[in-house]
This record gives structure tokens, sequence and C-alpha cells, in this order.
């Protein structure tokens, strides 16, 4: 069996790697060889199993608090009509920024509310998964951070919400309690669009 047949068919760290029997040092040769691609620090993929986010791979690797946020969520949600040329990443305030190369940006969030509305889910074409906030939460933070993403797209995720089945401005306004300077302009909204 050849050692890249041993390999993860996804993204993988070098542990991995390592777990499946082949050391780092047979990776570098592989990534040197051209038969593994080097996607950052530690982070290797078989070429043709290319096709995955590899930023927000090595985000997820590199912070495994990192979650989906603001306008990386919205678009997950399907809230919005905008492709996100960025990957909207929050961490817990007072935790270090990775250094990843790419299209992330970082948010630092309020620790104590860091939590609320988080769910997990995979990243494509790999064994990892990244945070992602409920849709709930990606609307309450697009009018709380409304001067960093533009007050329209909060607008723009509310009424895509509004519209769906099962959707109660009560589990918006019960989110927005929790979180500073969100539950103004929130109601005001609410208030214009039901």
């Amino acid at each position: 069996m050849s050692r890249t047949a041993a390999l993860p068919p996804h993204a993988f760290t070098l542990e991995e790697a390592a777990a499946a029997g082949v050391n780092a040092r047979a990776v570098q040769r592989l990534a040197a060889d051209g038969r593994l691609e080097r996607l950052g620090r530690g982070l290797y993929q078989r070429p043709e199993t290319a096709g995955h986010d590899t930023d927000l791979y090595a985000a997820a690797t590199r912070a495994p608090d990192a979650t989906l946020c603001l306008m990386s969520a919205l678009a997950h949600h399907a809230l919005v009509d905008a492709i996100p040329g960025r990957i909207d990443l929050a961490l817990p305030r007072g935790t270090r920024r990775p250094a990843v190369v790419g299209t992330v940006r970082w948010h630092m969030f309020d620790a104590a509310t860091f939590t609320l509305g988080r769910t997990t889910t995979p990243v494509a074409g790999t064994a990892a998964t990244v945070g992602l906030y409920s849709a709930e939460r990606s609307i309450v933070d697009a009018f709380r951070l409304r001067g960093e993403i533009g007050y329209e797209t909060g607008i723009e995720a509310l009424r895509t919400w509004l519209r769906r089945r099962g959707s109660s401005s009560a589990a918006l306004l019960s989110i927005a309690r929790t979180l500073p300077r969100a539950q103004g302009p929130l109601r005001e909204a609410l208030s214009y669009l039901t």
C-alpha cells in the first residue's frame, strides 16, 4: 500500500497523518514531490481532493472555538444574497487570533455571551467542524454590529427570516436582550417590517 493511500481522503494535519501511520518527514517528502499540497503550517491535502474551503479548514484547525458569524453565518443560513468575500469568524475576547493566511476576518466577541446560539457544522471535504451561530443569533449580531456590516444587511436578513415558517419575533428579542446595542434597532426594524 502506498503512503498516500494510508492518508485521510480529506484535508489533514500532521497528527492525523501520524495516526494513519505516515510520519511528518514522509508527508513533507510527498509534498515536495507534488503528491500532496501544503495548505499551511502542518496542514496538507491530496491534490485530487481539493475543492473544500482550505481557509476555513485551516482556521477551524488552528482555533477550535472559531465560529462562523456575521456575513458568513447569514450566508450559510441563506438569509442574505451576498456572497461574502471573506470568512467572518468569532473567537471569545481574550483568545489569541491564530495566524491564518487567506480570507479569514477575525472578530472578538464577549466571552460571557460567546456560546449563545452556537452550534457546529462540518467543514466540507474534511473531518473538521467549525462553530456556527444560529440564524437568530446571526440576525441579532447583524443589528448589534451594523456599523461593521451595514444596517441594510440586518434588514435584509430579518425580512428573509420573517418570511420563513416558524420564525418568531420573540426568539430574536430573547437573544437581543442578552447582547448589548441590539435590542433597540431590532425592535425598530421589527415594528417597521411586521
